[in-house]
């Protein structure tokens, strides 16, 4: 919620420092995440001042520079050199003095300093319009009118707007505080009651509200009272869509929104104002003057005001004409055909209740996150709409000319009543913490508009205002209380006694749930199968140690699931069927097995599945396909991600539906199995892709995540140092022997060791290949030497040398 300093006080009745009103907001829970000042012209013109050309005189040493002298209304004239070829005495200029900066339309700020231009001295600067942002003109200085005032700042003389700017983090229950007016009452209760003084908001200035005529009249029926309780509304006629004045302009720039024209303008200013939003027809397209609030058929078209025709939904609620014909999607956009444009002459302006549920299905149904909508989910003053269409036509009449055409029309079949709380002030004392005086409580209650119904020693009856739509409980009302008080005041007690809660596996949540979030924005989904599975998955072996159900409900769901594998297979076979051919998926859950009656046990693991391309394609070239490096990958960084630092990959032979297969162990404890799904495994499920997939066991990741303890350095004063090795070595030899040969090696100052290039050719020998690998130093207490590196890689090159019979490329 964005509000202004300066339209916030149009309704105090004091003033108030920025920096206190800041402080004074987030104590009554409007919590300030911003505050910014706001210049109308970046720099807000400090420093210029109007001066004017006393006498002028060719520059000695340059044709196309004038030396001037100029008076800015205090101490000596200044000595300026101008290169403008329109400079002359007499003129009145606007002056950029030594030590001013001034921010060109284009290009970076520039500071004034005594310069020597072919060496003649200048004390300043003469400008153009384009120099100081006003405007692309450059053709020469700018020359103000004679009768301007010698020495007046320029901001003053160009009027420029000024603000300070709050943006502030509401809650969602705070609807009351998404106006101007609302955050203006809070500020008013805080006073009142911390100040001991009676302040209150300035009331809407209404009480010149007419009716010229009725030549205008807009009949209104609301069909839908459940989702429509109230609909206001007035015409005005003969009125002059045109620019809005300057102070309108300023107060929506100010707040980021940009001005469009007179009447659309006054709309979004009463929003801002009071919270209420408003939508203005032009009355000459409501066919039968008349406006039906009502649903329409399933289908029906309706083009709105971006001129898109969207397909109207049977539960949007819609404002149509006399003829049942779609004028505007209600609280949330308005229709091409309706709205008010330069032509317009007659408008027929909306105040209303809409149903906040309605509201937020529409607005989501079809893309439209207006502000309107916004407010209206929320929920808004249902008493307050009469109020604020009259402000509104005022407004209208005074910017756009014309005449108030008919009386208000107010359709309210079922008026609202104001809910009724009882307070206990043991209850208050309770929540609350603070022992609170009755008087405090019945100010500050009044003060935010409630009305005291019942008053006794023990509690307060009190009747909450309909700009508070969330008050309903008596916490809702100690809420209330705490936060005029000042949350901050809120005492704390020098003892605490509570029963600590111990909630038990709360690692294994967490490291769950920084899984998923790593995977998800890896690009995987998450998936949930059913833990009950079909037995002619499996084998003989796998079958064996099942978990068989007795009272299965189908023959293809007989056992507990012994591997997610199969269940795993099944949906991404379901997601090929459909064409989703590229697929990450994984997914927490369990297998089950027994060794004997009454012997059963069940596993937690993670389970990853990746089939397709990891890439998709691109004009840069083709996507890349998934591989069993990829799914390593991710394993590895999983493992990284809690904390499991000492696994290690080694190759196996295939058992398990898998190919090509990898188990990561820790201690001979095989913590996770990832490989390729067999062909003869992905033809039971009619799959005619690659799948990979990675078995990890979650509980016993937990068991080395707990055995792990979170150390905190300093980070490193030095700067890494890197060397590459070329190394020919047998073909069938993996990388991880090369790495666990360099580990043994035992140099504490190697950081990591990286495969970057695999080459294979004739001319390296038979069965032979060349592995480039990257080593990165890091010595934290000095830059190392190359002579220290050198001596590192020494010891790497023999280790390889020896124990690996590896030759080193040179």
């Amino acid at each position: 919620m964005t509000i202004s300093y300066n339209w916030l006080h149009d309704y105090l009745p004091v003033t108030i420092d920025p920096e206190r009103l800041s402080k004074l907001l987030t104590s009554v829970g409007l919590e300030v995440e911003s505050l910014e000042r706001y210049e109308s012209l970046k720099g807000g013109l400090q420093g210029l001042v109007i001066g004017e050309v006393l006498a002028t005189e060719k520059h000695p040493n340059a044709d196309k520079l004038t030396v001037t002298r100029v008076n800015i209304g205090s101490g000596d004239p200044l000595q300026i050199v101008c290169g403008a070829p329109n400079v002359a005495a007499g003129q009145k200029v606007v002056v950029a003095t030594v030590g001013t900066t001034i921010y060109p339309k284009k290009g970076d700020p520039l500071t004034m300093k005594i310069a020597k231009i072919r060496g003649v001295e200048s004390y300043g600067m003469i400008c153009a319009e384009d120099e100081i942002g006003l405007s692309e003109d450059h053709a020469g200085i700018m020359v103000l009118p004679a009768d301007v005032q010698v020495g007046i700042p320029a901001a003053d003389y160009f009027k420029i707007y000024t603000d300070w700017i709050y943006e502030i983090g509401l809650t969602p229950n705070r609807m009351d505080a998404m106006s101007h007016r609302g955050v203006a009452r809070d500020v008013c209760a805080y006073l009142s009651y911390h100040d001991n003084q009676d302040l209150k908001v300035k009331a809407l200035a209404t009480d010149n509200f007419k009716v010229a005529n009725t030549s205008l009249p807009i009949a209104v029926t609301i069909e839908n009272t459940n989702a429509c309780q109230r609909y206001s509304g007035v015409s005005i006629s003969g009125v002059t869509v045109k620019e809005s004045p300057q102070w309108l302009q300023d107060k929506l720039r100010a707040i980021g929104q940009r001005p469009i024209n007179n009447i659309v303008d006054i709309t979004n200013f009463i929003l801002h104002e009071t919270g209420q939003p408003l939508h203005a027809f032009d009355a000459d397209k409501i066919a039968g003057k008349k406006v039906l609030v009502k649903n329409l058929a399933e289908g029906t078209p309706f083009v709105t005001l971006d001129d898109k025709e969207r397909k109207v939904n049977a539960e949007d609620l819609m404002i149509c004409n006399g003829n049942s014909e779609p004028l505007c999607f209600a609280g949330v956009f308005g229709g091409a055909q309706s709205g008010v444009t330069a032509s317009t002459q007659h408008v027929f302006l909306e105040s209303a209740w809409f149903n906040p549920v309605d509201i937020r299905k529409t607005s989501f149904r079809h893309n439209l996150r207006t502000d309107a909508a916004t407010r209206f989910e929320k929920n808004v003053d249902i008493s307050n709409t009469v109020n604020v269409v009259k402000r509104a036509a005022l407004l209208i009449k005074e910017l756009g000319g014309g005449e108030i055409s008919s009386e208000v029309v107010d359709v309210y079949p079922n008026p609202v009543q104001q809910p009724q709380v009882q307070l206990k002030y043991s209850f208050l004392r309770k929540l609350s913490g603070k022992s609170y005086p009755a008087d405090a409580v019945k100010k500050i209650l009044v003060s935010l508009g409630f009305d005291i119904i019942k008053d006794s020693a023990e509690d307060v009856v009190a009747a909450a205002p309909l700009s508070k739509p969330d008050i309903h409980l008596p916490a809702d009302i100690v809420e209330e209380i705490m936060r005029i008080d000042g949350l901050d005041n809120v005492e704390i007690p020098k003892a605490i006694t509570i029963s600590p809660s111990v909630e038990p596996n709360r690692g294994k949540h967490i490291y769950r749930e920084k899984t998923s979030d790593y995977l998800v924005g890896l690009g995987f989904n998450e998936i949930f199968t059913n833990s009950i599975t079909n037995a002619t998955y499996f084998d003989e072996a796998e079958l064996s140690t099942a978990v068989k159900l007795l009272n299965n409900l189908s023959a293809d769901h007989n056992i507990m699931r012994p591997s997610m594998l199969q269940t795993g297979l099944e949906a991404i076979a379901h997601n090929l069927n459909r064409k989703n051919n590229d697929l990450r998926f994984f997914e927490f859950g369990k297998t089950y097995s027994t060794q004997g009656p009454g012997k059963y046990s069940e596993r937690e693991r993670v389970c990853l599945y990746i089939t397709g391309q990891v890439q998709d394609d691109a004009w840069k070239g083709k996507g890349t396909a998934s591989d069993i490096f990829y799914l390593k990958g991710v394993v590895a960084r999983i493992l990284q991600l809690t904390g499991i630092s000492k696994a290690s990959f080694a190759p196996v032979p295939d058992e398990n539906n898998l190919v090509n297969t990898l188990q990561v162990t820790i201690n001979k404890d095989v913590i996770a199995t990832l490989g390729q799904v067999t062909s003869q495994e992905l033809k039971r499920f009619d799959l005619k892709q690659p799948v990979f997939y990675a078995d990890l066991d979650f509980e016993l990741m937990l068991k080395y995540i707990s055995a792990n303890s979170i150390k905190a350095k300093e980070l490193p004063r030095q700067l890494p140092v890197r060397r590459d090795l070329a190394m020919v070595v047998p073909k069938s030899l993996p990388f991880a022997d090369v790495e666990n040969t360099v580990k043994k090696v035992k140099i504490d100052k190697l950081q990591s060791i990286q495969l970057f290039d695999i080459f294979e050719s004739e001319k390296l020998g038979a069965d032979k290949k060349s592995l480039a690998v990257s080593f990165t130093f890091l010595d934290e207490e000095k830059t190392p030497t190359d002579k220290d590196i050198d001596g590192m890689m020494n010891k790497i090159m023999n280790a390889l040398e020896t124990n690996l019979q590896a030759e080193i490329r040179k």
